[in-house]
């Protein structure tokens, strides 16, 4: 094996230099992955003979593409934080066959995906609400094809992206995120636009940028830094599974769990949208689903940059447990909580002072008065507590990485499937359709109770540890 580069520098460099230098990169990628199905959004939204239509069957197949990602990313941030801590304690033998079996088991997984979603396809669709009207129903089946189609090329790269940071490039990891949603976004505006090509075309843009991604990843997996891959790497290490999967399963909980609440919230948006006194309708029945995909997507954006301040900091804090640095540990989670909570702030903000300027971005001048009204509504009610939100995410991702995957796993746990499912089932009983909008907020309020209970108490397991 020839020479590898040493990661020394990340129990030498100052915790905020590090956060910096890792976190924004990471934030930067996944603000970018989030924008491929946003900008679907947009331009679907703003193509006249799509609309509010194409907008809720963009809606219906967001959560697929979620529990994709939910994949993914256990393989890619479990073997991320594993291969970390490896390189903390200098094992290069394990580090490199972790990565190999992440690549092996995410080409297998992204198979099955595929021809899972290929075979229900239908049934899929109809759980999140896809039927709302017929019209709705048959765009979303021809964007969710394509989109499917290209599955397992959006799984790869997703899960290489955080096992990129891990070798110490997250600037790589960054340019090859970008480098794919660049291409979408110029293939978009010329598939839907001059070539008419409709969902199809929106759906062929967005994997083309995910081949591209893909493609960049494996060149990366060529040319590593702190480790070498070799034939061997690649085989089947059930030892090293059970190590590294673990650590990725609180990612996949957050987004898997996340699935579920959207079909909860997504249904209950169909039920209680059909019984109100407008939107009950029949030329009004998409607009409470579109402009719910849409509200989801501002906040999508929102979370991926509270996601990659903390999966940014993975590879140095996974790296100074290995190298029992608690002081150091402690100091990145204090920073990480406060830039949290400031960029909830911002969130905030936005949405509560410019909520009509946002929507007028999805196309509320091809609409009725009745979507932006709803939509307004919408932003002020479902995103009011952002900064507990980005607060709870924050923190579940940073147990994960200090190996507290029980703790993570619980809350994340608790706020998607008991909060995020029950109480847009529960709340509409009192407040009909308003009450899906105010189940988010309560949900957030709710965990950040449990949040706070478990970061004092990590901060005195950190404290004891370092003394």
């Amino acid at each position: 094996m020839s020479e590898v580069r040493s990661n020394d520098f990340l129990v030498k460099e100052t915790p905020g230099k590090l956060m910096r230098k890792f976190a924004i990169p990471c934030i930067i990628s996944l603000v970018v992955a989030a924008l491929y199905n946003i900008v679907d959004q947009i331009y679907i939204a703003n193509a006249d003979y799509l609309g509010s239509f194409g907008n809720a069957a963009n809606t219906t197949v967001f959560p697929m593409t979620v529990l994709a990602l939910a994949i993914a990313v256990m393989i890619g941030d479990g073997a991320c934080a594993y291969v970390s801590i490896l390189l903390g304690q200098r094992n290069q033998k394990d580090a490199h066959k972790t990565i190999g079996n992440a690549v092996v088991l995410t080409v297998g997984s992204s198979i099955l995906v595929t021809l899972l979603y290929l075979l229900l396809s239908e049934p899929i669709l109809t759980l999140f609400g896809g039927r709302v009207n017929e019209e709705t129903f048959a765009l979303a089946k021809e964007y969710f094809f394509w989109i499917t189609v290209g599955m397992p090329f959006y799984m790869f790269g997703q899960a290489m992206n955080p096992i990129i940071r891990s070798d110490g490039s997250p600037r790589f990891a960054m340019v090859s995120t970008v480098a794919g949603a660049v291409t979408n976004i110029i293939l978009d505006w010329l598939f839907i636009y001059p070539l008419h090509m409709g969902m199809a075309g929106a759906a062929i843009a967005t994997v083309l940028g995910q081949v591209l991604t893909a493609v960049l990843a494996i060149w990366y997996l060529c040319h590593m830094k702190a480790v070498r891959l070799e034939k061997k790497s690649f085989g089947i290490y059930p030892e090293l599974m059970k190590k590294f999967l673990p650590l990725g399963i609180t990612s996949f909980l957050s987004q898997a769990s996340l699935v579920v609440s959207m079909a909860a919230v997504q249904n209950s948006t169909a039920k209680w949208g059909a019984l109100d006194p407008v939107f009950g309708q029949p030329q009004y029945t998409q607009i409470p689903l579109a402009v719910l995909g849409i509200v989801m997507k501002f906040f999508q954006i929102a979370i991926s940059i509270s996601v990659g301040l903390s999966t940014g900091c993975i590879p140095v804090v996974g790296y100074n447990i290995g190298a029992k640095r608690h002081d150091r540990v402690k100091t990145l989670f204090t920073y990480l909580l406060a830039a949290e909570a400031i960029i909830g702030c911002i969130a905030l903000f936005i949405v509560e002072v410019f909520p009509r300027g946002l929507i007028n971005i999805f196309g509320a001048a091809n609409e009725s008065e009745y979507y932006t009204q709803f939509a307004i509504r919408c932003f002020r009610i479902y995103l009011c507590k952002m900064p507990l939100a980005m607060v709870n995410k924050g923190t579940f991702i940073f147990l994960q990485a200090i190996g507290k995957a029980k703790e993570s796993m619980i809350l994340s746990l608790v706020r998607e499937i008991i909060f995020g499912v029950f109480l847009p089932i529960l709340l509409p009983l009192l407040f009909a359709l308003n009450g899906v909008l105010y189940s988010f907020p309560v949900a957030d309020i709710l965990t950040f109770v449990l949040s706070l209970v478990i970061i004092l108490r990590t901060y005195k397991e950190l404290n004891t540890a370092q003394s």
